[in-house]
């Protein structure tokens, strides 16, 4: 039914769902508390989100401060979408290290990062389509990012001409300008 893989920074997990076709479509789950609980993950989320981008938009990095911060899981429901996790956890032995995966309608993937990291998003084609769940509520008062591109985090996104941002993506500081409260080992969303 599921299938949870650690990445390079094993905090940061890939799920793989089950999926179920006939005649009439698919079926598929994307989330059920108890066996995400028994593998380490919560199971208990304050808000749901979704976002919808054209070809070459790219969100983030975003996070929030303490103690807003967010544990996110994040799949796609439609298009594709390169989906970027970045360690800001003070002491951690991947501060500043990230990892990726695609998501897609069709690989039926979802990406777990816990609060402490970063998150950024490439929109593959139009019309893609994010859901993500996460362990706390959206606070703009708590709100930071980081540039997309800085170039000692070295994010490999993928090459589809200039990126589309928004003014506050465009804006943010490098990771090393940045302010984050996340120590490692204390956030455990």
């Amino acid at each position: 039914m599921f299938k949870f893989i650690k990445t390079e920074i094993p905090d940061v997990i890939i799920i793989e769902s089950e999926r179920f076709t006939d005649s009439r479509g698919y079926f598929t789950e994307c989330f059920r508390a108890p066996i995400f609980n028994s593998n380490g993950l919560p199971s208990h989320f304050e808000q749901d989100n979704y976002s919808k981008s054209r070809k070459g938009v790219i969100r983030g990095l975003h996070y929030q401060l303490n103690p807003m911060a967010q544990g996110k899981l994040i799949n796609v429901i439609r298009g594709r979408a390169f989906d970027v996790a970045v360690d800001i956890r003070k002491g951690s032995p991947y501060f500043g290290k990230w990892v990726s995966v695609e998501l897609s309608e069709e690989n039926n993937k979802s990406i777990w990062m816990p609060a402490g990291f970063a998150h950024g998003v490439a929109s593959l084609e139009d019309e893609t389509t994010l859901h993500y769940k996460t362990t706390a509520i959206y606070s703009s008062e708590y709100e930071r990012g980081i540039r997309w591109d800085d170039p000692r985090l070295n994010i490999r996104w993928p090459k589809f001409g200039k990126p589309i941002l928004s003014d506050k993506d465009a804006k943010y500081p490098k990771l090393e300008d940045s302010e984050i409260n996340f120590e490692y080992g204390a956030n455990k969303q």
